[in-house]
């Protein structure tokens, strides 16, 4: 399945439980879009926050953060892994 890694801006002052309270929103419901969040990232001081998942398009990533109450900024396709 692809991977995409999405970005949020304007998250400035995000705590630890803050990201994980996102996080699991996204993990409650990923399956009806058939997307899997593996891991997010975040910057509290510049507010970026950071999700990679596997989906089956950035759509679908978009329609999971959207539902959770947090929609990506960016979506990016990212097809090479080392």
């Amino acid at each position: 399945m692809p991977r995409f890694m999405d970005v949020h801006y304007g998250m400035k002052g995000i705590t630890a439980d803050q990201l994980m309270a996102a996080h699991r929103a996204d993990l409650a419901i990923e399956k009806d879009e058939q997307v899997h969040f593996e891991r997010a990232w975040a910057d509290p001081e510049s507010g970026v926050v950071y999700c990679l998942s596997e989906a089956p398009s950035a759509e679908a990533v978009q329609r999971i953060h959207e539902r959770a109450g947090h929609l990506a900024d960016e979506v990016h396709p990212v097809p090479l892994v080392v």
